[in-house]
């Protein structure tokens, strides 16, 4: 079959797609990435299709994922002053990818390309919705902690009610923000269906929930055709699948690091995390790690002592195995290697689902949560010294390892699109 996979977000949200693909091509199927121009060099060495999908993401604009990482408005802002203005461009490059060469049997999409329940529906292919993360279902029985009311997670199981409360909020909130999305709609004479930022987001065919029940178990208002399969991992940037040398020898030079990290995006907003993680470091006396990115800016300005390495990537699969904890934003991708590799966690969350997965993993007991706002040498050393000298936190990171391990997410998950697309051509015959 001909599978069409499509996203528009961060690198850290086109990787389970990949995963996806590679498993899907294993198995003889054709896949292509349908997804915005910046990541087609690194999808072209995997050898899966790439068709470009708008709006293209500049990763040099640092100003836009400031606005867009900004923890009240920054949603908003990229929804409404990024997404949706380029919404009719996305619907179009998106139906030539599943019309050509050969119609596709099954459109895979991610929840940020709201083009994609349009052109099923004009098209009447076959499709599935992925969601990445729990908070992209806004269950009441399981209520998010939202990036803008953070405090508000502090009286979740205490307040009656307080879920249902969310729920509304978020929709009042954001009621007029899908407007484009129902103008296009009119145009294309489809049907106002349901709120496109809500329900309407979720195949009615099939949805997939990419991540491990570790992260949030299945809720009753959930979509009724969800599967929940488990992470997907992918982490080989542009097929690179090796530490980069001096990344190597310096991990066997010692005892074993604490790993820096702020995923994809949030490393285009770094500001001095990367000095102060330095400094906390130093203070302690642990050796560290720093993932800086391409970002020359993101680089400490200060003299860094032997104990510290930097790098801008690294394949996290091949070094948080080999680390005493890791430092992160929150972002589903890497808490997902974490508990892969069994490593207990300290998550400085940016924005977006970030505090909702920080309270989770708090929750599961592998890891510590600071908030940006709190963020300093002094801070950061203190909770990295709790986090690394309380054992509770590594036993249940490598319970979760363990757990992790009878988990196969791109089996389950392509198992699951076969099953649809062959209950759709039963229909069809």
């Amino acid at each position: 079959m001909r599978v069409v996979l499509t996203h528009i977000g961060t690198m850290g949200d086109v990787h389970p797609l990949i995963a996806l693909a590679l498993e899907l091509q294993r198995r003889g199927h054709e896949a292509v990435l349908a997804v915005p121009e910046v990541f087609r060099e690194r999808v072209r060495p995997l050898g899966i299709d790439f068709h470009a999908v708008r709006p293209d993401i500049d990763p040099q604009d640092t100003a836009l994922a400031a606005k867009i990482y900004e923890p009240r408005r920054g949603t908003e802002y990229g929804l409404r002053e990024f997404l949706f203005p380029a919404l009719r461009e996305s619907y179009d490059d998106l139906m030539a990818a599943v019309s050509a060469p050969r119609r596709a049997d099954l459109l895979v999409a991610g929840e940020l390309n709201y083009a994609a329940p349009l052109v099923a529906e004009t098209t009447r292919i076959a499709w599935a919705s992925a969601v990445l993360a729990p908070i992209s279902f806004f269950s009441a029985f399981d209520p998010p902690a939202l990036p803008m009311y953070e405090w508000l997670s502090g009286v979740y199981g205490r307040v009656p009610g307080v879920g249902w409360m969310i729920h509304r909020l978020a929709r009042a909130i954001s009621r007029s923000w899908p407007e484009p999305i129902l103008d296009l709609r009119r145009e294309l004479g489809l049907p106002t269906g349901v709120n496109p930022l809500f329900e309407g987001k979720h195949s009615p065919q099939l949805v997939l929930a990419l991540f491990s029940r570790l992260l949030g178990e299945r809720q009753r208002d959930w979509p009724p055709m969800t599967v929940q399969t488990g992470f997907c991992y992918h982490d080989a940037d542009s097929g690179m699948r090796e530490l980069p040398p001096a990344l190597e020898r310096f991990l066997g030079e010692g005892a074993a690091p604490v790993v820096f990290t702020l995923g994809s995006a949030a490393v285009m907003t770094a500001g001095d995390f990367y000095a102060v993680a330095a400094e906390a470091c130093q203070q302690i006396g642990r050796r560290a790690v720093l993932l800086v990115g391409p970002d020359a800016r993101n680089r400490p300005q200060q003299a860094l002592p032997s104990s510290i390495c930097m790098a801008e990537y690294a394949p996290h699969s091949l070094l948080f195995p080999r680390c005493a904890a890791v430092v992160h934003q929150g972002g589903v991708g890497t808490v997902a290697q974490c508990l892969r590799a069994g490593r207990p966690m300290l998550i400085v969350p940016w924005s977006h689902d970030q505090p909702d997965n920080a309270m989770r993993m708090v929750r599961l007991g592998t890891a510590r949560s600071l908030r940006r706002s709190q963020l300093t040498a002094a801070t950061l050393a203190d909770q990295l010294t709790q986090l690394l000298e309380t054992p509770s936190y590594s036993v249940e990171a490598q319970a979760a390892m363990r757990i992790l391990a009878g988990e196969d997410g791109c089996r389950a998950a392509c198992d699951a699109l076969e099953k649809r697309v062959q209950a759709s051509q039963a229909i069809t015959l």
